[in-house]
């Protein structure tokens, strides 16, 4: 499992931005990191999806916090867009279930875009896996082809909530789609020199009804 860095150590990467990210809800609390971290257009889930930065403005944070840490990061080949997954944990440290986030470096620094979760599988899925995408020019068709990029601060309020993104240089690209019932898919693709692959497909099953 990709290590814990020092709280000294400078941010360069994704992964070492969920560390701070997850080192953060510890020190100021869950919810605060969560705002402090997030991109402004930054998209959650519960289970349809919402815009973080609405859904977090009033949240209060919790006594203790969940902690979370990457195990696998997928980077474009420039390095400024990856998709970390890893294990997340309950404030009583039991496996939840896995995290997949979306992240982006601009000028103001890493930022999250997306943030999901799945259920903990029966096998684990926690090995460590760092993957780059292939520098070679893509070629042909875009990564995702389906749903069309929502537009900033779109309201998410259709019956079947979709979106979809690529980094600046197009080899890395991801979708999500939430249907009627709360069954969310999130798919990331990887280009690695000749196509496209596939490289996480997370689904998170319909809430059960109550």
């Amino acid at each position: 499992m990709i290590a814990l860095l020092l709280a000294s150590a400078p941010i360069t990467t994704a992964v070492d931005a969920d560390i701070a990210f997850a080192r953060d809800a510890k020190r100021l609390g869950q919810w605060t990191a969560f705002r402090k971290w997030a991109d402004r257009d930054a998209v959650m889930f519960t289970p349809q999806a919402v815009w973080a930065k609405t859904f977090l403005k009033n949240l209060k944070d919790p006594p203790r916090s969940i902690t979370w840490q990457p195990s696998q990061t997928y980077s474009s080949c420039d390095g400024r867009t990856a998709v970390n997954m890893g294990p997340w944990f309950t404030q009583d440290h039991r496996l939840a279930g896995y995290f997949t986030t979306v992240w982006q470096r601009s000028a103001t620094g890493w930022r999250w875009v997306y943030d999901g979760g799945i259920p903990a599988p029966k096998t684990s899925i926690a090995r460590t896996k760092a993957e780059r995408a292939s520098c070679r020019a893509p070629t042909g068709v875009p990564p995702i082809a389906a749903p069309p990029r929502l537009k900033p601060q779109e309201a998410l309020t259709s019956l079947q909530d979709n979106g979809r993104g690529q980094s600046a240089d197009r080899t890395l690209g991801w979708d999500w789609k939430v249907d009627a019932r709360g069954m969310r898919n999130f798919r990331v693709y990887l280009w690695n020199g000749r196509a496209y692959a596939e490289v996480i497909h997370a689904i998170d099953p319909a809430p059960k009804a109550k």
